[in-house]
Parts: structure tokens; C-alpha cells; sequence
């Protein structure tokens, strides 16, 4: 009888180590299981996701000689799924060279992510939201920001043209942008000449979905302000395009395409995602921004990646933007909603229930996108958003009605006016500032229209004409740039 339990015990056993081996090792895996690996790779800075079904935990401790992050994530065995991460970093990224994955000790990961440059990294877990479980980031920022300002005007200067900056003085503090603003001074007579043709250039993963952007023809910068180009004003010219081009220093207008990164937003019913098509629009209005004389753009995101809405809004404050055109396609939970829609932010509540649920919808693009709540300036950073005036949402009405009337000769409207509603992305306290729904991508009409090159242009001249009518209007204000 003994024998006889012995054997069935054993067959039980045997059946019993098959199973396990069909199930593979990420089944297999110590606690948590990993759903799937991601890095969005940016010059702003590059996010490395691990999406597991718990909640993992980790150690990191940042290395400066040679530049690496160590990461130790607990309860994880090592699976392919990991080693997929080192598959996924591309040569062109600009602050990692490499991922190294290893088992450092039972139930414990080790990664290593090799650097090209000093980093300032944040590792922060994210609970299950929306179609993610639960998430591991890490957000690897450069030690040395970039000037976005300087940069704007080092871009214009080389489009006018200018002798190489002079070294600094010794004994004096280098000042980038003071020299840039000097060299400009000393080149005024310069602007006479005719402008050397800029090339366009769409990030990679905007070029397979837009074929060819119009070709950016530059126009000399001369006393007189040239004549508009026909698709700007539909052959129309009108006296603020003229007034617009006057200006003595340079505009500067911020463009924020919505979502990116881990944030698709919304998502039509033919797969489009909201947020390529409005990077796509978005690199067509810095097209035609950058043809006007003294006019730059100046864009939030420039490829696919997440950038916090408050982080959006202090970008465009650093390069002191004019004006601050965020740009997004929503869905809605039927495909009967259509039409475009522009709105500014709202100091006593939303203009309608629909612009509030716009507003909320919108406004937790952080959730889905994840930011560190951690951080340690995140309550700085919403009392700045809380100082919005009451003239900055005066001016941000008058640029909403601007764009609308544009808008409304291209395509419907979804609302005659601009509504209100507390966008956490408008409230720069400094900066003019709308949000435009450029259509419902919910709606099968609208989803294939925002896809079409066509329409993508018709949408951008009927912004850039907007802008420059509110400007023929409201002329900018000084500031402490004259380029």
C-alpha cells in the first residue's frame, strides 16, 4: 500500500514539474510579473518604464565616474522580459548608452543604465490608472539644463547671420544670452540681406506619419514687412498681418501638443492617438511662426514623450513666450460630438459642463502620463500656477476669439464662442494662453480629417492667422530681448 501511494505521490511530482516548465519563467518570476518595458528617449530628458502586475520596490544610487544609475528592484528573478529593456535603447539617445540587467541576488534585479552625461535621476513608483498597471519609472533629467532662450536666439541669429561670439572677457562672467543680444546689436545692418533657406526637421517618429511638411521658404528681412504668403491669409491681405510683422525684438510663441510619452491621450476609433496628430500640427504651426520676420516658436515637446502640465507651463515661462497655444483632439463617450473648440482658463468655474469635463479630462493627464509627487518643488510649482490674473485671462479671450474665427472658416465649430475652464495647463499668470480642440477624434469624420495632411495645413494656417490678427490687435509687449 505504501508502494502504491509512493508511485501515485511521484507520478503527481513529475506531472507537477512539466507544468512548471510549460508555464516558462515569467511565470515563474519571485512576487511580481512584468506586463511589458518601455523607454521614451528625448533631448528634455529620457523615461525608462518596468510595468509589472505589483508593486515593485527599489534601491538606486547614481555612480558620477563613468556616469551609471544602479538599481536594485526587489522581488523579480531575472526573465527575458527585463532583457528586453536592453533591446529597446536606441544609439541616438541622448543620455543613455546602455543597459546592463543581472541577477544580483535571489529575488533581487540589478540594473545598471549606463550614461552618456551626468544625470539628476528620479525612481518613483506609479499605481494602476487607466489601461496601466501598476508602474516602475525612472526619469534620468541632464545635471546641466540647456537655456531654451539662448537657444531661440542663437537660432535666429544664424538665420540672419552674425560674426562668431567673442570670448569672454577675463576677470567677467560669460553671459550667453548678453552676447548673443550683442552680436545682434552689432549686426542690425545685417538684416538687409536676404535670409538663407532653414531646413525643416521632423523628430523620427513624426516622419513616418507626415509624409513631407510644406517647404519653409524665408523671405528678406527688410524696413517694409513683406507680403503675406497666400496660405496664410487666403490671399487676403489684412491690415494686422502688416501691423504684426513690425515688432523690434523677438516673438516668441510657445506650442504645447498635448499628452505624449506614456499619456497616448485620447484614442479614435481608427487607432489614432491624440497625441501624434497634434505633434503633427503643432511642427506645421512652427513651420509657418518661424517664416515671420522677428517670430520664433518654441515647442514643449517636440517628439513622443511625457511632459508634466505644470512643466509645460514653466517651459514657456522660461523663454518668456508671448503667447501659449496648447493643442489637443478629445473623444467623447459617442461619436456624435464634432466641431472644434478654444478655451481659456476661468477664475469662477467652467463656462459649461461640457468645457469642465474638457478641463477635468485634461487636467489628469499627469495621472496617466505619471509624475514624481515626490518632488521636492511640486508645492512650489502649484502656488506659482495658482497666481494667474485676471488681465492674463482678459488677453487669453481676446487670442481664444482670434483663433476661433479662423478656425470656424476651415471646419465646424463646436461652440460660436470661447468657454472657460480651470485647464492647469493655461495658468502661466504672465503669458496669454488658450487650449484648442482641434476636433473630436472620437468622431470617425473628424478622426480621418485630423489624419489628413490636408486638413493638418489647412488647421495650421488658420492658427498662424489667428495669432497674427490678435497681434495686428494687441501689439507684445517690451521685453529684455531685442532680437
Amino acid at each position: 500500500m505504501k508502494n502504491s501511494l509512493a508511485l501515485v505521490n511521484r507520478r503527481l511530482w513529475l506531472q507537477g514539474g512539466s507544468l512548471l516548465l510549460l508555464l516558462g519563467t515569467q511565470q515563474l518570476a519571485r512576487g511580481a510579473s512584468i506586463v511589458a518595458v518601455r523607454v521614451w528617449p528625448s533631448k528634455d530628458y529620457t523615461r525608462l518604464t518596468i510595468e509589472s502586475n505589483e508593486k515593485l520596490e527599489a534601491r538606486s544610487i547614481f555612480i558620477p565616474e563613468p556616469p551609471r544609475l544602479a538599481v536594485d528592484i526587489e522581488g523579480l528573478d531575472l526573465i527575458p522580459a527585463l532583457r528586453e529593456l536592453v533591446a529597446k535603447v536606441r544609439s541616438d539617445d541622448p543620455n543613455i548608452s546602455g543597459i546592463r540587467v543581472g541577477q544580483n541576488a535571489p529575488g533581487i534585479v540589478r540594473l545598471v543604465i549606463d550614461l552618456k552625461l551626468p544625470i539628476k535621476p528620479q525612481v518613483f513608483t506609479l499605481a494602476p490608472v487607466a489601461a496601466y498597471q501598476h508602474r516602475l519609472v525612472f526619469d534620468l533629467y541632464p545635471a546641466q539644463d540647456a537655456d531654451p532662450l539662448a537657444g531661440l536666439i542663437a537660432e535666429r541669429l544664424a538665420a540672419i547671420g552674425t560674426v562668431p561670439v567673442p570670448p569672454p572677457v577675463a576677470g567677467v562672467q560669460n553671459d550667453p544670452l548678453g552676447n548673443l543680444i550683442a552680436q545682434q546689436q552689432q549686426q542690425a545692418a545685417s538684416k538687409a540681406r536676404p535670409l538663407p533657406s532653414v531646413p525643416t526637421t521632423v523628430p523620427p517618429a513624426v516622419t513616418a506619419a507626415v509624409p513631407s511638411l510644406p517647404s519653409v521658404a524665408r523671405t528678406p528681412a527688410t524696413a517694409n514687412p513683406p507680403a503675406p504668403r497666400p496660405e496664410f491669409d487666403n490671399g487676403i491681405r489684412t491690415p494686422e498681418f502688416a501691423n504684426a510683422s513690425k515688432t523690434d525684438r523677438l516673438v516668441i510663441v510657445a506650442l504645447d501638443p498635448g499628452h505624449g510619452g506614456e499619456d497616448p491621450g485620447a484614442i479614435g476609433p481608427g487607432g489614432t492617438r491624440e497625441k501624434d496628430v497634434v505633434l503633427q500640427i503643432a511642427l506645421r504651426l512652427k513651420d509657418r511662426i518661424n517664416q515671420q520676420p522677428n517670430m520664433r516658436a518654441f515647442l514643449t515637446r517636440d517628439a513622443d514623450f511625457f511632459v508634466p502640465l505644470g512643466v509645460r507651463v514653466q517651459k514657456a515661462r522660461r523663454v518668456q513666450a508671448d503667447l501659449f497655444i496648447s493643442i489637443h483632439a478629445d473623444a467623447f463617450f459617442t461619436e456624435r460630438p464634432q466641431g472644434a473648440s478654444v478655451f481659456a482658463l476661468s477664475e469662477k468655474g467652467a463656462s459649461s459642463s461640457a468645457a469642465r469635463w474638457i478641463a477635468d479630462k485634461e487636467n489628469s493627464a499627469d495621472l496617466v502620463g505619471g509624475v514624481n509627487v515626490k518632488a521636492k518643488d511640486s508645492q512650489v510649482q502649484q502656488a506659482l500656477l495658482d497666481m494667474s490674473t485676471a488681465a492674463q485671462i482678459s488677453d487669453s479671450l481676446k487670442l481664444g476669439s482670434a483663433m476661433l474665427g479662423e478656425i470656424g472658416n476651415v471646419g465646424k465649430l463646436h461652440k460660436p464662442k470661447v468657454e472657460q475652464a480651470g485647464f492647469a495647463v493655461l495658468k502661466a499668470p504672465d503669458i496669454p494662453s488658450v487650449l484648442v480642440e482641434t476636433a473630436f477624434i472620437s468622431n470617425p469624420e473628424e478622426e480621418a480629417r485630423l489624419r489628413s495632411e490636408s486638413y493638418q495645413i489647412q488647421l495650421a494656417d488658420a492658427l498662424m492667422r489667428g495669432i497674427v490678427r490678435y497681434f495686428g490687435r494687441n501689439p507684445p509687449l517690451a521685453r529684455n530681448r531685442s532680437v
